[in-house]
C-alpha cells in the first residue's frame, strides 16, 4: 500500500464523496465509489442497502456492475476505483475478480476493512490479481461524513 496521487485523483475522489452523500438520502451509510477509465467515469455507486434490502448493495459492487456493463466485459481493465471506505471483505474480493489494476481509497475502516486494516484481501499474493492499493486521499473528509453519519445514531 502506497500514497502517490495523481493530479486527478483527487477530483475523481471528489466524485466518490458526492456519490457517498447519496446514499444519506435513504438513510443508508455514506460510502461512494467511481470507476474511471482514461478520465471518463464508466461506473459509480453508492451503498444502497437499506433502499433494496440487499446485503451486497455495496458502493463498490454497484459500481463495478456498472463499469463492466459500459465496458461489456466483466474484467474492468485500464481502470481506477475511488471509494470513500476501505472496502470490505465482499468487495475487496469482487474488485479482485473485476482485474481491476488500481484502487485509491479514503477512509480506513478498523472494524471490517479488507485493503489492510482487519485483512488485506487486496494485497495478498497467493490471489490471482493485486491491484496498486493508494490510501488516504481526502481521508479527513471521508471519515467526518462517516463519523456525521454514526454520530446522530448514538447521540
Amino acid at each position: 500500500m502506497s500514497s502517490h496521487f495523481f493530479p486527478r485523483d483527487q477530483y475523481f475522489m471528489r466524485l466518490a464523496l458526492r456519490e457517498a452523500v447519496r446514499a444519506l438520502e435513504h438513510d443508508d451509510v455514506p460510502v461512494g465509489a467511481v470507476v474511471v477509465k482514461a478520465g471518463e467515469v464508466i461506473g459509480a455507486g453508492h451503498n444502497e442497502r437499506e433502499l433494496r434490502s440487499d446485503p451486497t448493495a455495496h458502493a463498490e459492487l454497484i459500481a463495478l456492475r456498472e463499469a463492466a456493463h459500459s465496458l461489456g466485459s466483466w474484467r474492468v481493465l485500464d481502470a481506477v476505483m475511488y471509494v470513500t471506505l476501505e472496502p470490505c471483505a465482499m468487495c475487496a474480493g469482487a474488485i479482485v475478480l473485476a482485474r481491476l489494476p488500481r484502487i485509491v481509497l479514503g477512509a480506513f475502516d478498523p472494524k471490517a476493512g479488507a485493503a489492510g486494516s482487519v485483512l488485506n484481501v487486496l494485497c495478498d499474493p497467493r490471489l490471482n490479481h493485486s491491484p496498486q492499493v493508494e490510501s488516504g486521499l481526502l481521508e479527513k473528509e471521508c471519515a467526518e461524513l462517516l463519523r456525521s453519519f454514526f454520530g446522530g445514531r448514538r447521540g
